[in-house]
């Protein structure tokens, strides 16, 4: 396990740095699923004693990126085919919601922002198959679907929704790298789009609930085939 993060800075918090060095670590995938986390090779490689590391592990566990296991380590949180398949429905009854408020409060700027996240994802799709057009293409379908949560105006909504699409990050990565095809959204974010440009909240619904149906599907399917567990 190595960290290509840069020493901390030591002008911020401590423990705020060191919080989010090892975040996005493991948001990117650097820090895999269920890679085990060991002190002293954190604080060695990003520069710091152990405090602040132990204080940064504990806010990780508490928004589920970390879990300790059975030897009482710690580890990159391992989504399993029932997390996969809990969180997708989570998104679901949360989306649904989200794009409907979208319908009706989403401004000409937000709409301009959704439209050329899927102007981007099509011309990525269209670039061919690579590990950075993959995590590109991850990272728009984020921005896409946060935006949308975003545009409905429900600031509540947004939060739960964060809390989900972080857990979702470790799953996607992990299945992305394995099949990039779980990555088929450029179609269904055009019609979630169009949906939502009309404010017609009927055909936006549908749109996000077929879209994130079969997104559920493949993704369960990946992780199955990865062997990660129930």
């Amino acid at each position: 396990m190595i960290l290509s993060a840069q020493p901390i800075e030591r002008s911020k918090s401590l423990q705020e740095q060191t919080y989010q060095a090892l975040r996005s670590s493991i948001m990117s995938g650097e820090l895999a699923s269920g890679d085990r986390l060991v002190e002293t090779q954190l604080a060695q490689q990003l520069q710091v004693s152990r405090t602040p590391i132990r204080e940064a592990l504990r806010q990780l566990q508490r928004e589920g990126l970390v879990r300790a296991d059975s030897n009482g380590g710690l580890r990159v949180t391992a989504i399993s085919v029932t997390d996969a398949v809990q969180l997708y429905d989570c998104r679901i009854a949360l989306e649904q919601v989200s794009v409907a408020g979208a319908c009706e409060n989403a401004s000409e700027l937000q709409l301009q922002t959704l439209e050329k996240f899927v102007i981007q994802a099509e011309k990525l799709t269209q670039r061919g198959t690579s590990e950075l057009n993959n995590f590109q293409l991850l990272d728009l379908d984020y921005q896409f679907h946060r935006l949308i949560a975003e545009s409905s105006g429900n600031k509540w909504l947004v939060s739960l929704l964060d809390q989900v699409f972080d857990k979702m990050m470790l799953l996607r990565i992990k299945t992305m790298r394995q099949n990039p095809k779980v990555l088929e959204i450029r179609i269904e974010h055009q019609e979630i789009f169009a949906a939502i440009a009309q404010r017609n909240i009927q055909m936006a619904t549908e749109a996000i609930l077929n879209h994130l149906m079969a997104s559920k599907l493949r993704v369960a399917e990946e992780v199955r085939n990865l062997g990660t567990g129930d």
